[in-house]
C-alpha cells in the first residue's frame, strides 16, 4: 500500500540563469540561458514523492496571481492534492532566481513571498491524522511547522525535518521531530560538529538524539548518504554519475525517502538507497520539477 504523506513547505516560480562561472563581487556576467519552471523546496519534494507513487497531500500558500495559478496547475498535473493550499491577495507567490555553472554548482536566492506569509492559524490541517509522514523544511515559517507536528505526532503520524535553508530551530520543534535530514553543512551548522568522516556523522546524529530528534539521515552530496536510528547506522554511498544540475537533488532524495519508508524506520537502509538512486538521476538533468523521476524511472535505472 502506498505511503501518505504530506508536505508543508514553498512554492516558487524558479528562474534558471546558465552561466560559465560564478560572478565575484561586483562583476558583470552574460547569461547563456534563461529557464522558467514551477519549484519551491516543498513543491520539489511533494512531487518527488508523488512520482514515487505515494499519495501526497500539499499544505501550504501562494499569492492570488498569475505564478499561484501556474503553481496549482503544476502540482496538480503531478497527482499532488492541491484541497490544503490558501491564495492570499496580499502577497506574490513565492519566486527563487537561480545561478547554474557549467560545472551543474548552483547558488540561489529565493523571495519567500507568500510562502513567508503561513501562520499556525492559517494551516489547513484537515485529515492530518490519516497520513504516515508530514515533512516540512525552512522556507516556511518555523511557527507553522511546530503547529503542524505537534498535530501530527499526536495523532501518530511520523515527522521528518529537512531543516533548510539551515536556520536556527525553534527549541519546542525539536522533540517534535522523528526524523531529520540535513546536508553535511545544515547539519554542522545545528549541531556545531564539522561532517568530515564517518566518525562526526555519527557525533552529528548523537547530537540530534541529545536534542530529542532519534533519527538521522545527512546527505554529502557526490559521496553519499549516513543514516542513524536506534536500531542501525551506516552509510550509502553516492552513485556516480556525471552532473549536470545539482538543483533539486536534496528535495528529490526526501520526496522519494518518504515515498518508500517504513512508519517504523525499519527499512531505512533499502529507502535510502532508493533514494539516492532518485537524487543520481535528477542531477543528471537539468531544471528542478522536470528533472525529478519517477517510480519506474529510478526502479529500472541503470548502475
Amino acid at each position: 500500500m502506498a505511503n501518505k504523506i504530506a508536505v508543508l513547505g514553498s512554492l516558487n516560480v524558479d528562474t534558471t540563469l546558465s552561466v560559465q562561472r560564478m560572478p565575484a563581487p561586483g562583476e558583470t556576467l552574460a547569461v547563456a540561458g534563461v529557464k522558467h519552471a514551477a519549484g519551491g523546496k516543498g513543491g520539489n519534494q511533494a512531487i518527488a514523492a508523488a512520482r514515487s507513487q505515494a499519495n501526497t497531500l500539499f499544505i501550504g500558500q501562494v499569492g492570488r496571481d498569475e505564478a499561484g495559478q501556474m503553481m496549482l496547475k503544476t502540482m496538480k498535473d503531478n497527482n499532488v492534492d492541491v484541497s490544503h493550499i490558501n491564495e492570499d491577495a496580499t502577497v506574490p507567490t513565492g519566486s527563487a532566481t537561480i545561478l547554474l555553472d557549467a560545472n551543474g554548482q548552483n547558488e540561489i536566492l529565493v523571495f519567500g513571498g507568500a510562502n513567508q506569509s503561513i501562520t499556525a492559524e492559517s494551516l489547513n490541517l484537515k485529515g492530518i491524522a490519516d497520513l504516515d509522514f508530514l515533512i516540512t523544511q525552512f522556507e516556511t515559517p518555523q511557527a507553522a511547522a511546530l503547529a503542524a507536528f505537534t498535530e501530527a505526532k499526536a495523532a501518530g503520524v511520523r515527522t521528518i525535518l529537512n531543516p533548510a535553508p539551515a536556520h536556527e530551530i525553534l527549541p519546542e520543534l525539536l522533540p517534535q521531530t522523528d526524523l531529520i535530514v540535513p546536508n553535511e553543512t545544515e547539519s554542522a551548522l545545528l549541531t556545531g560538529i564539522e561532517v568530515t568522516d564517518l566518525d562526526s556523522m555519527k557525533a552529528n546524529a548523537a547530537a540530534f538524539k541529545r536534542m530529542g530528534i532519534p533519527n538521522t539521515i545527512i546527505t554529502v552530496g557526490s559521496r553519499g548518504a549516513f543514516f542513524a536510528t536506534a536500531a542501525k547506522t551506516g552509510f550509502m554511498p553516492a552513485y556516480k554519475v556525471n552532473a549536470k544540475d545539482t538543483t533539486a537533488a536534496g528535495d528529490t532524495f526526501i520526496g522519494a525517502l518518504a515515498s518508500q519508508l517504513k512508519r517504523d524506520f525499519s527499512n531505512i537502509e533499502a529507502a535510502t538507497q532508493y533514494a539516492q538512486r532518485a537524487s543520481s538521476i535528477t542531477v543528471q538533468r537539468y531544471g528542478a520539477l522536470p528533472s525529478i523521476p519517477t517510480r519506474d524511472e529510478i526502479l529500472n535505472a541503470e548502475g
